[in-house]
Parts: C-alpha cells; structure tokens; sequence
C-alpha cells in the first residue's frame, strides 16, 4: 500500500459514524449508520487510489460529470485538461484523487489549479454530524486575479439492495451526450417513486422538489432523506445504476452534464462563473432514521 494511504478519520456521534480519506480527495471511506455500512467501502484503502471513481463517497470540484479533454478556451483563457476516463473525456474534476489538508473539527482544505486549470482555486469540505443527521458542506473558491469557471458536487456510492426516489420534475436522460434543456419525466426517467434504479440508467434530474432525494434500504431497515441546497439557480441530481456493480450512485451537483459547454453556449445549467474571491457553495444533509427492527 503507498504510505500516503495511511491515516482515516473517524467523525462518529451517537448511531451515525463516517472515515474520511484525507490522501485521496479527503473522501469517505466509510458511512455506517444503525450499525450497518451504507457505502461503497473496499476492504482496504488501495482501491480508493488505484480506482478512485467507484468507491466511497468523494467531493468533485471545480466541475462535476464529463467535460472535454484537449485545449478549450473559456473566460479568456484556455482549458487543456488529460483525459482521465476511458470515454476520452475529463471526468469528476480535479481533487478527487489529491491529497487534502486536515482543518480540524471535520474541515478539509486543498489548493489546486494553475496547470490543465489555469484557475488558482481552493476547496474546503465540512463535515458535521448531529445525531442522526451527516451534513456535508463544499466550498469552492476562485483564488486568480480573472472570472474562473466553477461547478461542484458530491459523488456516494451507496449499497445496494437500495431503494431511490428523485422528486423530479424534468431530466437530461443522458450524461454522455445531453441536450441543451431537460425533458419533462416520463417511463423509465420518472423516478418519484420509492423503487430500485435499473441496471443502465445513468442520468440527471432537475427542477427538484423537497425533499430532492428519499433512500431506503430495506434489508437494514433504514431509510434516508437528501438535502441540497445552493445558491444556483437550479440544483441537480445525477443517479448511475451500472450494470455488474453492487451500488449506485446518487449524487448532488451545482451544473448539469457537459457543464463547460454549457457555459460557452449560454445554455441553462452550466457552470458557474465565479469572480475573484468569489465562493461557490453546496450543503447536503443526509437525515437516517429506522425504518424496521432487523
């Protein structure tokens, strides 16, 4: 195991416990809730570094989801980000695989940029837990002298067998290639109801009501209510149900896919574009409770 993997925090209070991975994008390692894991967790650290994007539950900033690889001009200056998905794209941002710096009291912080970002940026993660309620707080700061590009989010893979309901009002059914606007829920893409994800849905919902997301978990007997705020316009949730896999992914985010190009062509759901000093932030609560003695 490379030595820099050493070292898990644990942040525990009453039934809700979390271990964060500040090596590798101060990510959790591991959500336990009543006693039973809720994540993704591998039965030792190296995964997380030697493939960083299917376990846990990480931060993404200064974007979220895919954008382009290769040069692309932006605010005034040029974007030239490696590809780092077999799909030929830039995937899930650029603090997910670094190592963060412990605060103290649940802060992480790490500064990054000024290289296929020409961005300097900082990202602060906050993790509080108050009885049976985690809260996970993402800060992201624009620390260069000109406007920076800015999106941010939070990616958990959580166990299956798993029940999702996304309050949803319109989707971009495709993370991949996805339209300039959403399409009103319909079939497969209406996910309001309590029920499993099936295997190769991998989209993104929005125009969310309250609660934005409900899980449930119906072998443990707990369930979970999601909340997500943000000062956007409008708040996204991304779900990926992958074929072969023992979890899915339920994840908040600021932007909606394709996030760069969006802010290029001025179509709704891009990045943000933040000044100078300027912070973009999200908060997600997850509120457990128990649902069935088991």
């Amino acid at each position: 195991m490379p030595a820099g993997l050493r070292g898990l925090v644990r942040i525990a209070d009453g039934a809700i416990e979390v271990e964060v991975l500040p090596a590798v994008g101060a990510r959790l390692h591991r959500l336990r809730a009543f006693g039973h894991d809720l994540l993704r967790t591998p039965d030792d650290l190296r995964p997380h570094h030697d493939d960083p994007y299917f376990y846990g539950s990480y931060p993404m900033a200064p974007w979220c989801n895919r954008v382009a690889a290769g040069p692309t001009p932006v605010a005034g200056r040029v974007i030239d980000l490696p590809a780092s998905f077999p799909d030929g794209t830039a995937i899930h941002g650029q603090v997910a695989r670094r190592p963060w710096e412990l605060g103290g009291d649940g802060v992480f912080r790490i500064a990054a940029g000024g290289d296929g970002w020409p961005w300097q940026y900082e990202v602060e993660q906050r993790i509080r837990i108050d009885g049976d309620r985690l809260q996970l707080d993402l800060r992201l700061t624009n620390r260069s002298a000109d406007p920076m590009p800015g999106g941010v989010g939070f990616h958990p893979w959580f166990l299956r067998p798993l029940r999702v309901a996304i309050a949803a009002a319109a989707v971009h059914p495709s993370n991949i290639a996805s339209e300039p606007r959403p399409a009103p829920v319909t079939g497969v893409f209406d996910r309001r109801r309590l029920e499993a994800l099936p295997d190769g849905l991998d989209a993104t919902w929005t125009h969310l009501d309250e609660p934005p997301v409900v899980l449930l978990w119906p072998e443990a007997g707990i369930g979970a209510t999601m909340t997500v705020d943000t000062a956007q316009p409008d708040r996204f949730i991304v779900a990926a149900a992958l074929p072969g896999t023992d979890a899915v992914a339920v994840e908040p985010q600021t932007h909606a896919p394709d996030g760069l190009r969006r802010l290029q062509q001025g179509e709704p759901g891009g990045l943000a574009l933040l000044s100078p000093g300027a912070t973009l932030e999200l908060g997600v609560g997850l509120t457990f409770e128990r649902t069935s003695q088991t």
